[in-house]
């Protein structure tokens, strides 16, 4: 008996799979998240019969539109058995049965907004309340879960999938979804309203210079720019804010390595998207359930310099691991990439300084800070403004030190000037007229650009 034969035995099913699903009416997505109470308990009971009737050793050996299309017929076919005087129309039947093959076969509500490309992140504060963000802004949605219990299945299953739990032992927890999205979950007693889940989506279709350009976080010269001293083999530290898009300015860094050089990446939730060939990519391991096990990004990182790579991608820098980084940027190791939070690039300098002391180096003031400033050539700052829209606000060299402070200088900035009407912001990027210093480097490897990257005034 074929796979498809024994799955309709389980469900009682007497035809065959149709080989395609119907594509989902505008008007149900509409209504799919403005129903009654008694529409979820309704959903709730369904879903618990089918799980008795399903065998589950078959799920994972079908194809998805197989699988769809035997839920939706079993489904229906409950409706009317069991649930023919519930007071649902056909749109809602409809939803009802998409919702169920997303329970079953996905994230329950969440499932929508993870196939919506224009959707950024999904946060979920209670089982009541979920936001989305769109093009850099965070709106309410309809959708909700059954309650408390509904969710945490949903987070068990994101987090099992991966090897991680949570429990009251272990209240936190990163994980990832197969597609490469970070997922954070936290529950009670952490949590005081219920538990609370963020997801950061993984884009596809990664962005690329032209795309920034275009969505203006910055202009073609900067481009030009930021692709020469990455093929230069400059130390770049790019700072910012959370959703500031440092990673995807990351990304799009890395997009200008060259093909024959060996790339190591570290990260606590892989993440990147890298178009190189010869790329090894290393993600930190939480402890057990013992309390042991934990392999940190230090760990990582020492590792790492065993490997012979020509170039260290650390997917964000934000523990005692800044001190190895800055170690392998000093010895040989540049042209290395990494993020931090950051709200300045003077702040990400003086992050850097306490990351480097939990390490337990035991420098002066002033040593440390010319470790710092003899391994860092350049900070990229990334910002979110309040429309939403990210850019890349400032560029910075970092010139040497005088006395006890780093000296930077800034090639780039936008100034902001004001608001427009429609809420936008308005302003314009400005070259402040100084010719870096990695200049002559660029000059040097055959990277030429014209005196029009560095003469004072307004870009774009």
């Amino acid at each position: 008996m074929n796979l498809v034969a024994r799955l309709q035995k389980n469900l009682g099913a007497g035809q065959a799979a149709p080989q395609r699903v119907a594509q989902r009416p505008p008007e149900a997505v509409v209504k799919r998240y403005s129903q009654s109470d008694e529409y979820y308990e309704i959903k709730t009971k369904i879903h618990d019969r089918l799980i008795n009737m399903l065998d589950l050793s078959v799920l994972d050996k079908l194809e998805s539109d197989e699988l769809k299309a035997e839920i939706a017929k079993l489904v229906e076919r409950l409706i009317k058995e069991e649930f023919s005087s519930a007071p649902l129309n056909s749109a809602e039947r409809h939803v009802l049965k998409l919702e169920i093959q997303d329970e079953i076969l996905g994230l329950g509500p969440l499932e929508p907004f993870l196939k919506d490309p224009t959707v950024n992140d999904i946060l979920v504060n209670t089982y009541k309340q979920i936001y989305v963000e769109r093009s850099g802004r965070l709106e309410m949605t309809q959708a909700r879960f059954k309650d408390d219990v509904h969710l945490r299945k949903i987070i068990d299953r994101i987090v099992s999938s991966v090897g991680r739990r949570v429990d009251e032992s272990s209240p936190m927890v990163d994980a990832r979804l197969a597609d490469g999205s970070r997922v954070n979950a936290i529950i009670p007693p952490l949590a005081i309203d219920g538990p609370a889940l963020s997801i950061r989506k993984f884009s596809k279709d990664p962005l690329e210079l032209a795309d920034l350009i275009g969505f203006k976080a910055l202009t073609p010269e900067m481009g030009e720019i930021m692709q020469g001293i990455v093929k230069a083999r400059l130390n770049v530290l790019i700072s910012g804010g959370t959703g500031s898009g440092k990673t995807t300015l990351l990304n799009v860094l890395s997009r200008f390595i060259p093909a024959h050089e060996r790339i190591v990446t570290i990260e606590d939730a892989a993440e990147l998207q890298l178009k190189q060939d010869h790329v090894v990519r290393l993600e930190t391991r939480p402890m057990n359930i013992e309390g042991k096990g934990e392999i940190g990004q230090r760990d990582l990182v020492r590792n790492c310099l065993r490997m012979r790579p020509d170039r260290i991608i650390i997917g964000e820098c934000r523990g005692p691991e800044a001190l190895d980084m800055l170690q392998a940027m000093n010895t040989g190791h540049d042209g290395s990439l990494t993020t931090i939070h950051a709200n300045t690039p003077r702040d990400a300098l003086m992050r850097l300084e306490t990351m480097v002391s939990m390490a337990g180096l035991n420098l002066a003031g002033a040593s440390l800070r010319r470790f710092i400033s003899s391994a860092i050539n350049v900070i990229i700052q990334a910002t979110r403004l309040g429309d939403g829209s990210r850019k890349v606000i400032s560029f910075q060299e970092i010139t040497g030190m005088e006395g006890e402070m780093i000296t930077m200088q800034e090639i780039y900035a936008f100034e902001q000037t004001g608001v427009d009407a429609e809420g936008k912001v308005v302003g314009h990027f400005k070259s402040r007229g100084i010719r870096p210093k990695f200049a002559t480097r660029l000059e040097s490897l055959g990277i030429r650009f014209t005196g029009a990257h560095f003469a004072p005034g307004n870009l774009g």
